[in-house]
């Protein structure tokens, strides 16, 4: 695969970097000018594929140049809703399909609701669009739509969708859509060994429940267990490892209380719930998530970084087997983090919502 050699726009000063790391990173700006980026993935020869919230989808070559994507869904912009997560199938080279997350009117109901899309990219047009997820009913509601898109080492497809503002109803229960990962297969079909696929009154789809919103997804590159983060209310932001038929316990267990400062969690831990790998209090808003395996920060490899749109940071999360063993700030003021992506040529790229798109590059390595 061909590496994405995007001009720098703007090199920044290390003010912006924690003092341990100042001297070790600088930041380069490689796209700038680009509303609410949300997803982004890479086309093999090279080019940037970046989703926005505002619902246009956008290549970006190796000149910096800017095309929008035609026959992009009809999207419903609609508070944290819209154009969200982009994903490759792990055979796109030889398949050619893409995943999309939005919010979609289609289906029951006033309002959208969390859809799940397969494509293909022809020149500069999304053509063979499949939806393979639609959740129901629909809401008014503008938040908490999710939804990240990851595949594990063996192809199945996994994706969140938040509770939709509605955590009385839907996160405990697995025949309500929202508050949820969800298992298919790349064809968009129900694997016959998903927890809830025989239950009765229960959606097949469902892999685990008892979640808020879900705005990060990566696979272990070790382990190949799917890790998820999720914003919790006032405090109580939680990293959780995915497992089969799991109940993460929102909102009858959480680490946060209300935004009005009043309680409303039961606990915060109980058995026959899983607990969270890691928690935040105060809430950071993490959005974007991705386990470094490039040689180019061997100092990170094996471990976990995660954009808070908060606090405008990356946070660097040591890692040891399925525990966060410690945490840091890597980065400070880079800006609102909406996704992290490790591209082809090896080097960690961050979309933002107001500084654009930024490359981090290692002081001491010489970049064409």
């Amino acid at each position: 695969m061909k590496a994405i050699l995007l001009p720098v726009l703007i090199l920044w000063s290390l003010q912006g970097l924690a003092a341990s790391d100042q001297a070790d990173y600088r930041l380069e700006t490689v796209v700038k000018d680009i509303d609410l980026p949300w997803g982004m993935v890479w086309l093999d020869n090279g080019d940037m594929l970046v989703s926005s919230r505002n619902g246009e989808m956008r290549r970006i070559n190796a000149e910096g140049e800017q095309t929008l994507i035609e026959g992009v869904p009809k999207v419903h912009v609609n508070g944290q809703g819209g154009l969200m997560d982009l994903e490759r199938h792990p055979q796109y080279d030889l398949n050619g399909w893409l995943y999309l997350s939005y919010a979609s009117r289609e289906g029951e109901g006033d309002g959208s609701h969390t859809a799940i899309m397969r494509a293909r990219l022809e020149g500069n047009r999304l053509t063979d669009k499949q939806v393979l997820y639609k959740a129901v009913p629909n809401t008014t509601s503008g938040r908490h739509y999710g939804s990240r898109i990851e595949f594990d080492r063996e192809g199945y497809l996994y994706f969140s969708i938040g509770d939709r503002g509605d955590r009385d109803r839907n996160p405990q229960n697995p025949g309500r859509d929202g508050g949820k990962i969800y298992r298919l297969t790349d064809l968009g079909w129900v694997p016959s060994d998903n927890p809830f696929a025989d239950q009765d009154g229960a959606i097949p789809a469902v892999y685990s429940l008892g979640h808020r919103n879900p705005q990060g997804m990566a696979m272990h590159p070790l382990s190949g267990d799917i890790w998820v983060h999720e914003h919790g209310p006032r405090g109580g932001d939680e990293v959780n490892l995915i497992k089969a038929g799991a109940n993460y316990g929102w909102p009858i267990l959480s680490y946060g209380v209300n935004y009005s400062g009043s309680q409303f969690a039961e606990a915060q831990e109980r058995d026959g719930y899983e607990s969270p790998v890691h928690y935040w209090d105060p809430s950071i808003a993490p959005s974007g998530m991705v386990f470094i395996t490039s040689e180019r920060y061997p100092e990170w490899r094996g471990d976990l970084i995660v954009g808070s749109l908060k606090f405008r940071q990356l946070v660097f999360c040591e890692v040891a087997g399925d525990r966060i063993t410690a945490t840091r700030v890597l980065f400070e003021d880079i800006g609102r983090v909406r996704t992290l992506r490790q591209g082809p040529d090896g080097y960690l790229y961050v979309a933002t919502e107001d500084k654009g798109i930024i490359r981090i590059v290692p002081q001491k390595e010489n970049v064409p």
